[in-house]
């Protein structure tokens, strides 16, 4: 058999690193159930006809059929099925099945992988995982699930050994409320050009709004001084008011936005920044209020690490819309170049906190014995694979990042060594507690 080629973009981790991956979850399920969230786990595929319906993502889309399947008659090309591309769709759809049995307001989490066609570069794979939060109403959705939202996310990943953050938040309302007041009909277009501003810089993206979607040099030029008028503070409103853009929908986006600002104002810290940023468009067509897009500080090469917004009419029977606001952090995107770095590291690479040594192989049911009492009280434990010298046990113990062996005695005695200190005491297999930072591994960031 020849030697696999790995697969760009479907990253695997190794085993020290997939300790930081379940870190990271298990934090983040924590922190998701204080706030009342379920889990929630959907399908992986989707009927195309639902995927394509909101957004531009049709070329991101794996569609998935069986190799030798046969065309069925009468069957239309968007009842193919393919693998969701966010978790934000299927829940929809999820919503809309299940509402008679569900009790809304609704607040679900959700931490599941998720696939895309991207060209694949750092930060950017075509399989991940991501961790999603969102609160889904009947009919209509109080504005304040757009602060706790926010709160929510930050304080999970404030949790998190990651660097600082910065979350930038903006109102759908309030760029088309803007752009409506300027006189300009093709708002999505324009939505979709500004929203590359970091990408291509502001010549480009004013080239862009007069040669690809057709406005005037003024239009142009006022598009572009919105996103100046960001900051972290609610003074960014009078900068946007003294614009002299007027516009219901602008006023209506700028009250929620002050709220969402106003509402994570005492969450900011030297790791934490909240600004309204007004460049902010997210590119899936659903979104109709607040957006929301993350920044790993001193990483911003990355780009948003942790997105999301209000949806009104995402979920709709026709009869009863669902709106929701939900946020999603992207886990793979965020930690694998992280670790690819080196900047994120685990204490050790297996679970075992104790190995227990075997004296000879007829003894080894000893062994087991006091394996079989570590675990009967939560101590992760394994017995040692062959009856070696003890120093090779040891070694194999060592190499694995294992803090403690475990030596049973000719008299029916028991010591424990921890390896690391060289320290050796006697220890009772039914009492015996390691020190409560070994019992799992822990989570090291460099510098």
């Amino acid at each position: 058999m020849a030697a696999p080629r790995p697969l760009s973009g479907f990253p695997e981790l190794l085993p020290e690193q997939r300790v930081v991956e379940q870190h990271v979850l298990d934090v983040l399920r924590h922190t998701f159930e204080l706030y009342g969230f379920a889990g929630l786990e959907t399908r992986a595929v989707e009927p195309l006809s639902v995927l394509l319906r909101k957004g531009e993502i049709d070329k991101e889309v794996y569609a998935v059929r069986r190799l030798h399947a046969e065309p069925v008659e009468g069957e239309a090309a968007d009842d193919t099925l393919a693998l969701h591309y966010d978790l934000t769709v299927p829940f929809a759809r999820y919503v809309l099945e299940n509402a008679g049995r569900l009790q809304f307001p609704f607040r679900r989490y959700q931490i599941q992988k998720v696939w895309r066609g991207e060209r694949p570069q750092e930060g950017r794979y075509r399989e991940f995982l991501q961790a999603d939060i969102d609160v889904v109403d009947r009919d209509g959705l109080a504005q304040h699930h757009d602060v706790e939202m926010a709160r929510v996310m930050l304080d999970a990943l404030s949790r998190l050994p990651l660097p600082g953050v910065r979350l930038q938040v903006n109102n759908r309302k309030l760029i088309e409320g803007f752009y409506r007041g300027l006189g300009i009909d093709d708002v999505a277009g324009v939505m979709r050009v500004v929203d590359k501003l970091d990408k291509v810089g502001a010549e480009e993206v004013s080239r862009q709004l007069r040669d690809d979607v057709g406005l005037d040099e003024r239009q142009a030029a006022a598009c572009l001084a919105l996103p100046s008028a960001s900051g972290p503070d609610v003074a960014f409103a009078d900068r946007v008011r003294a614009l002299g853009v007027e516009h219901p929908l602008l006023e209506e986006g700028l009250t929620e936005l002050l709220a969402v600002l106003e509402g994570c104002a005492d969450l900011r810290s030297e790791r934490v920044e909240v600004v309204a940023d007004l460049s902010v468009a997210r590119g899936l067509d659903y979104y109709t209020g607040t957006v929301y897009e993350t920044r790993l500080t001193g990483h911003e090469h990355l780009g948003s690490i942790c997105s999301g917004g209000r949806y009104d009419a995402l979920a709709s029977d026709g009869t009863t819309t669902y709106p929701g606001v939900g946020i999603s952090f992207g886990v793979t995107r965020t930690l694998a170049p992280l670790l690819q770095r080196g900047l994120l590291s685990s204490s050790r690479s297996v679970p075992t906190c104790v190995v227990v040594a075997v004296v000879d192989e007829e003894r080894r049911a000893a062994s087991d014995a006091v394996a079989a009492a570590l675990r009967a009280r939560g101590v992760p434990t394994e017995v040692s694979p062959t009856a070696a010298k003890f120093g090779k046990q040891i070694r194999y113990a060592d190499r694995r990042g294992v803090p403690f062996v475990w030596f049973p005695q000719d008299d029916g005695s028991h010591q424990v060594k921890d390896i690391r200190s060289g320290e050796q005491a006697e220890a009772d297999p039914a009492s015996w507690q390691p020190p409560a930072a070994d019992l799992r591994p822990s989570v090291d960031t460099a510098g």
